[in-house]
């Protein structure tokens, strides 16, 4: 019987959470499900050119564990790529360490504290605020996870 996997760390919610080539209606395409830890993979890897083993320490998992993490992603990333498929990004078993904020009417985005209460955005006063984290079904368990493990 495998081992139980462990929550990993993800820095904070994509911006983005589907893509699918133009031109093409989605409900025609193949769905292809990059999780919330194989797109951290690809950000620190290919994004932030981090190595593995300091991609590993950022995530909270071994170097083999991330070196077959991100080589998942990036088959994942390619098959969208190169075959024209629709990819959502969404699940997997991770904790946020910081959360997003995006206003509606001005598109500010704001980078918090999970258990931060933004109400209006700085940049116009909108209270039309996104919470990204929120939108994967996260924050509170996030925020209770890393005060754990700090103190």
């Amino acid at each position: 019987m495998p081992r139980p996997q462990k929550k990993r760390s993800v820095c904070h919610p994509p911006l983005f959470d589907r893509f699918k080539p133009t031109g093409v209606r989605g409900n025609v395409l193949t769905e292809i499900a990059l999780t919330l830890d194989e797109f951290e993979a690809i950000r620190l890897a290919d994004y932030q050119g981090l190595d593995h083993n300091e991609s590993a320490a950022e995530m909270g998992i071994s170097r083999s564990t991330f070196s077959r993490l991100v080589e998942k992603s990036r088959r994942k990333v390619s098959q969208f790529l190169i075959e024209g498929k629709h990819l959502r990004i969404d699940g997997g078993e991770v904790h946020f360490e910081r959360n997003l904020i995006r206003c509606e009417d001005c598109d500010h985005l704001v980078n918090i504290a999970l258990d931060a209460d933004t109400k209006q955005c700085p940049g116009c006063g909108s209270s039309k605020l996104i919470n990204l984290a929120g939108g994967f079904g996260h924050g509170r368990c996030c925020a209770k996870h890393h005060r754990t493990r700090k103190g």
